[in-house]
């Protein structure tokens, strides 16, 4: 049977899907974050590196068809980890981001937060998106344990600070109506964890900046390491994480106060958090894959603007560098 024609040759490597635009990158997320691939099993992901590396090494067994492979680089990309080729633990991995994350952005988001009440779930946010960030870094370069314990702390310290703050300025500016003061209030959760989250990139990942990252010419080869590459690479990141929250913390309490003047709601109260809950699961799922695609995961940048030693190295006139998720 032939090959569909929408599916395009295979490139071991290689994205599915143009990497120049925006579309093609989003294409390419939705397949890396396809929460399917949490249920892939030990056995099936053996299967498919071993075809892979039968495709590799030109012992591809008879057959086999281009969406194939590449459904096998798809369960790769999103299970093992590019730099180290190690599985990425279930609930740090980009496809388990939304399930497991949704629950404690439920949490942030609910009414009438008390300060502990706010303190333990940006704790618990903080502590998610510190284990994803180290997870999903550039790991071309070791990173001390004490680094990580670090760029926890901060995080989280930064968090709670900005929230419990702004929760207490909040409960005393008292020319507010109770009405508006508790959709002020709900919208707390995005300054706080917009900040914190810049804090968390920078910090979990400050080793990369004093040891730099290894940068790839066009046979993928490495070049040398780059401090310069490094401080793209978690600016970039830093930006995604602050575009991320942006919708999924603006737009639930926008809805949720619309909706619950509804007569129906105000009459079935109980329906109210599962609402809630599949408000903040749409919005989460729709963000993820547009914020993480705003730049390509392999990253290019011109030679010319790093370090001389890197110019010297090659005669690639751009190099490519993982920018980490």
């Amino acid at each position: 049977m032939a090959e569909p024609a929408a599916c395009p040759a295979f490139q071991l490597g290689r994205p599915r899907y143009e990497q120049g635009s925006f579309l093609g990158r989003l294409r390419h997320f939705v397949d890396i974050i396809d929460p399917s691939t949490l249920f892939v099993s030990e056995t099936r992901l053996k299967e498919c590196l071993k075809l892979l590396d039968d495709y590799k090494h030109g012992a591809l067994p008879p057959g086999v068809s281009d969406s194939q492979l590449w459904e096998a680089q798809k369960i790769k990309q999103a299970i093992i980890h590019p730099d180290t080729g190690e599985k990425i633990f279930m609930p740090f991995r980009m496809s388990g981001y939304v399930p497991f994350g949704t629950p404690i952005v439920i949490g942030l988001l609910l009414p009438n937060q008390t300060v502990v009440s706010t303190i333990i779930w940006q704790w618990l946010n903080q502590s998610h998106n510190a284990c994803v960030n180290y997870a999903n870094r550039n790991a071309t370069k070791p990173t001390p344990t004490s680094k990580f314990l670090q760029g926890y702390v901060g995080a989280v310290t930064s968090a709670v600070s900005i929230a419990v703050g702004l929760n207490v300025l909040i409960q005393k500016a008292n020319r507010l109506s109770p009405a508006t003061r508790m959709i002020i209030q709900r919208l707390v959760p995005f300054p706080a964890v917009a900040s914190a989250n810049i804090c968390n990139v920078g910090l979990m990942r400050h080793n990369e900046l004093s040891e730099g990252i290894d940068v790839l010419d066009d046979n993928g080869n490495v070049v040398g390491s780059s401090k310069i590459a490094a401080r793209h690479a978690i600016t970039e990141t830093a930006f995604t994480r602050v575009v991320l929250p942006m919708p999924i913390f603006v737009l639930p309490p926008i809805i949720m106060s619309y909706l619950e003047r509804l007569r129906f709601l105000q009459s079935n109260r109980r329906l109210l958090l599962p609402i809630h809950s599949l408000v903040c699961l749409v919005t989460f799922g729709l963000s993820l894959p547009m914020a993480i695609s705003l730049f390509p995961q392999m990253s290019q940048i011109e030679v010319s603007c790093l370090e001389p030693e890197i110019a010297m190295a090659t005669d690639c006139k751009m190099v490519t560098y993982n920018k980490g998720l």
